[in-house]
């Protein structure tokens, strides 16, 4: 028995990013990414991995959209490798690169699963990083030119584009806390980034639809649920400032709010910004602003927050509830609440939760199944949240489930698995897992079985 039926329109995909699956880093004229180099350098990632082989999609994307096809998925997500297209950030295109993408569209509408094309997911050329990265400005004008090219090219058969995924990562954690590449620890580099990645935005945006006028471009933000740990008034300050890090200083500058004046307050008192906003230019506000097809959001886990020493500081909480294998706290109802104030509180376009999924180390067993059932109850209890904000009017118009397959967790290594797919990294075999065939009956039926969870 099946419950509610979702939109009959609603879209049903999985996602992946290029530098995870990918392999192939040498392949075919690919310049080298920041990941490359980050991965390589000792004590980064765990055990030293990289990904340098990852799921080897690269060779082997035809039977990974023949299992794409065989879950039934109506759209995939992948992100295109910036040094694969323009292995100097700018200038020479390196057509191989753009042969590769198109023949992986091709495939995929052969078995008419519609490309949702993310255009930056983390793997900057090391030339743009070698002349300043993300906290300069000349990156982003690098950007728009790369997604000019990729979709002049493939703007023909790809409709949906997403141009940034998380800017957070992109900016805080790579350049503030340190734990992406390109490995900083400096605050006001890593708020330019911020911007830079915005603005990058804008300009893409503009970029893809002066060369595919049919396009529909829309952002990647991710968002975490942040919640007192009391109700007294520090935590509920600390509470407000990790919301204004990880969420409103995104979200309100692409609804067009400009960056929250608290924010920029607590920056300034912390000394966070010695030379003030000066990396924002004259229209550049309007440029991050400017309308958007869909609304694309990630979804994973809340933070608990207490009073840190400074208004501008907070100590995170670890309430004494299911996690995953990642730590993070399993909180369907944080999504609810994100999704209910996202349609209440910002005047968005259609919405899709453009990644949520989790990792748990279900072995591989002899009758060659994965026997997830916690990624089953995961992808339920989330799911059923979606219907509830549906229900409640929300906009929200498809799902992708993060990830298809197991792959390279980023400074994780191969020590996650988020896949509806076992990677046997040895072998690269591929073995869907129980959760694969119970997410095909979801997408088949377009409903939730009743008394799952």
């Amino acid at each position: 028995m099946f419950n509610t039926p979702f939109p009959q329109d609603f879209i049903w995909g999985a996602a992946t990013s290029a530098y995870q699956i990918e392999g192939a880093v040498n392949a075919d004229g690919r310049g080298e990414s920041i990941w490359d180099r980050f991965s390589h350098t000792p004590g980064k990632t765990r055990d030293g991995h990289t990904g340098d082989m990852a799921c080897d999609h690269y060779h082997r994307y035809e039977e990974d959209v023949a299992l794409m096809a065989q879950l039934g998925l109506k759209a995939y997500r992948f992100s295109i490798a910036w040094p694969r297209i323009l292995p100097q950030g700018r200038g020479a295109v390196n057509q191989a690169g753009l042969d590769f993408y198109r023949r992986l569209v091709d495939a995929l509408l052969a078995h008419t699963i519609t490309p949702y094309v993310t255009l930056f997911h983390w793997d900057l050329p090391v030339a743009l990083q070698d002349a300043g990265g993300w906290p300069q400005r000349a990156t982003a004008e690098a950007f728009a030119e790369y997604a000019g090219v990729v979709a002049a090219a493939l703007g023909d058969q790809v409709r949906h584009w997403i141009t940034i995924n998380e800017p957070w990562c992109i900016s805080f954690l790579s350049h503030q806390l340190g734990e992406h590449a390109p490995g900083l620890r400096d605050w006001p580099a890593a708020i330019a980034a911020s911007h830079h990645t915005l603005l990058a935005h804008g300009l893409g945006t503009q970029a893809i639809r002066a060369a595919a006028p049919h396009a529909e471009v829309g952002l990647a933000l991710n968002f975490t649920a942040a919640e007192p740990a009391s109700a007294a008034p520090a935590d509920r300050d600390a509470a407000r400032h990790f919301d204004g890090y990880y969420n409103r200083w995104f979200l309100d500058a692409v609804a067009g709010h400009g960056y929250p004046a608290d924010m920029v307050a607590d920056y300034t008192a912390a000394g966070y910004l010695p030379k003030g906003m000066d990396f924002v230019h004259p229209g550049d506000l309007a440029l991050i602003a400017a309308p958007s097809d869909f609304f694309a959001f990630n979804y994973y886990t809340r933070e608990v927050l207490a009073a840190g020493p400074q208004p501008w500081q907070y100590q995170i909480v670890r309430p004494p509830t299911p996690r995953t294998e990642m730590g993070w706290e399993i909180y369907p109802e944080g999504l609810y609440k994100l999704l209910l104030r996202l349609h209440s509180h910002y005047s968005l376009p259609r919405i899709i939760l453009s990644e949520n999924g989790v990792s748990y180390l279900d072995p591989l067993e002899a009758d060659g199944r994965v026997h997830d059932q916690g990624r089953i109850a995961y992808i339920q209890q989330h799911l059923a949240t979606c219907q509830r904000a549906i229900a409640a009017g929300v906009p929200l118009t498809g799902f992708f489930y993060w990830s298809l397959l197991d792959n390279f967790e980023w400074a994780f290594g191969y020590h996650q698995r988020f896949g509806l797919i076992h990677v046997d990294y040895n072998t690269q075999r591929r073995y869907p897992k129980d959760s694969f065939f119970w997410y095909r009956e979801v997408i088949r039926a377009n409903q939730l079985p009743v008394g799952d969870g």
